[in-house]
């Protein structure tokens, strides 16, 4: 059995779906995992930027080969589209009918999935005064409980657990049947699900995730809704093994990197505006591509083969020095 890093971290003949592909973390898994070699379908919400990942990776010649080519549902308006190396297809991962169409497609197209990277997620719904403590919301507690509850609604809130937790729940139970069957391809080689979930959800504060806002605005609404999709994770994990379906499930919990939820680029003068924590990021910069990439990699890999029901933090030491709940 060979320990060499080009074999253990081979994905050659694997199959993957990555939500929310086409940006941000999910592109730079997308990317990792098709130069591992696996063949990887993405989805996105723009159909504009899925043809630029499509071309940008078709003009690097490595790894696999990203050919789109789209086909529509009965939806008027495309919201979010699966590519992958041989075609595309909408799918609405909030969508029970859309999701199932997705499904569809993959099971005609290869019979089995060996990786599900769940990956498409938002920020929602935000108090910009709370931690502004001159705001005047802040005169007293009835004052403050008043302003927040006027500020959010039910309705927002389930909008953003809708993307970023019940989702998961959804698209992995979806595609079940389809990693059970890719786990059979290779004995003691497992399919696995990879949440992506965040520190936000393992960081007892509300954060700031006002991104180019000046102001700054909490977010009890995001942070609850990634813990939620920590807590689903080791679920969904336990209850698979309990009833004897072969299938890893295990989640990435990012801390600051480049994505459309923060900035392109992050220098590090700007890595703890980002971070809003109570102590700054000990590393003192953001998360790289090849960190991200090398997680997910790894989890999907036969180097992480034996890895079931984890979350791993990558964070540069934010969670060491910040209030959390691991």
């Amino acid at each position: 059995m060979s320990l060499s890093p080009q074999v253990i971290n081979d994905l050659s003949g694997r199959v993957a779906l990555v939500t929310g592909g086409g940006t941000g973390i999910g592109l730079i898994i997308t990317q990792g995992l098709a130069s591992a070699g696996a063949k990887v379908y993405i989805t996105g919400r723009r159909l504009e930027v899925l043809q630029k990942v499509a071309d940008s990776w078709n003009a690097q010649k490595v790894g696999s080969e990203i050919v789109p080519y789209v086909y529509y549902s009965a939806r008027s308006v495309p919201s979010t589209c699966l590519i992958c190396l041989v075609g595309s297809l909408q799918m609405d991962v909030t969508d029970k009918t859309s999701i199932q169409t997705g499904k569809k497609v993959i099971e005609e197209k290869e019979g089995k999935l060996h990786i599900l990277v769940n990956n498409a997620g938002q920020v929602g719904p935000a108090s910009p005064f709370f931690n502004d403590l001159s705001a005047p919301q802040h005169k007293n507690a009835e004052t403050l409980g008043a302003a927040l509850f006027d500020n959010e609604s039910f309705e927002g809130w389930a909008d953003l657990y809708r993307i970023n937790t019940s989702a998961i729940f959804f698209v992995t139970t979806a595609f079940l049947g389809l990693l059970d069957k890719g786990s059979k391809d290779v004995s003691g080689y497992s399919s696995v699900v990879i949440n992506i979930t965040s520190i936000s959800g393992v960081i007892k504060v509300a954060q700031d995730h006002s991104g180019d806002s000046p102001k700054p605005a909490s977010q009890f609404c995001y942070n609850s809704s990634k813990a939620a999709g920590s807590h689903l994770t080791k679920m969904l994990s336990t209850e698979f093994a309990l009833k004897n379906i072969d299938v890893r499930v295990n989640a990435i919990a990012p801390g600051v990197y480049a994505s459309e939820m923060t900035f392109d680029e992050i220098k590090p003068e700007d890595v703890d505006k980002i971070g809003k924590g109570i102590s700054g990021v000990p590393s003192r910069r953001a998360g790289t591509r090849q960190e991200m990439a090398g997680t997910a990699v790894y989890l999907a890999s036969r180097a992480g083969g034996y890895v079931n029901g984890q979350e791993i933090v990558i964070d540069g030491g934010y969670v060491a020095v910040n209030p959390s709940v691991i």
